[in-house]
């Protein structure tokens, strides 16, 4: 999701930039986790979702099953309409751009033809990430 997502806003920065300044540019918040209790499912966001979840629904008893989605075509269609896209269910990020100098500079780094840039950027930023933010 967060690679797709990467290249859309790279394309409505770089083409349709007065749509993120005026703020109609959402993100919709697909679930990261299914987690079978049973019969009965919970969709979980995160890893601290996903413990909630097992922490407050499962018992010793009970059959659990855990799914992770690695990206929404891995989803059936009907579940990503019915945990993502369903507009009385779905969670949006607003996308703002705050500093757009900063954007400019971030994104041709990343997203840029120049690929020593974006090794920099990466090596640069990966030493100040706690690795449990990391997917990988």
């Amino acid at each position: 999701g967060h690679h797709i997502s990467t290249l859309l806003l790279t394309f409505f920065y770089r083409y349709m930039r007065p749509l993120l300044e005026a703020g109609c540019v959402y993100l919709a918040q697909p679930p990261l986790y299914r987690v079978q209790v049973g019969k009965d499912s919970y969709w979980a966001l995160d890893d601290a979702d996903r413990a909630r979840i097992l922490k407050t629904k499962a018992s010793s008893r009970s059959k659990v099953e855990i799914t992770r989605f690695k990206g929404l075509g891995e989803m059936p269609p009907r579940t990503l309409y019915e945990t993502t896209l369903d507009p009385s269910l779905r969670r949006l990020i607003r996308v703002t751009v705050p500093d757009l100098a900063a954007a400019e500079s971030t994104l041709d780094d990343l997203m840029g033809d120049d690929t020593s840039a974006r090794y920099e950027e990466i090596m640069t930023r990966s030493r100040d990430l706690d690795s449990e933010m990391l997917d990988v």
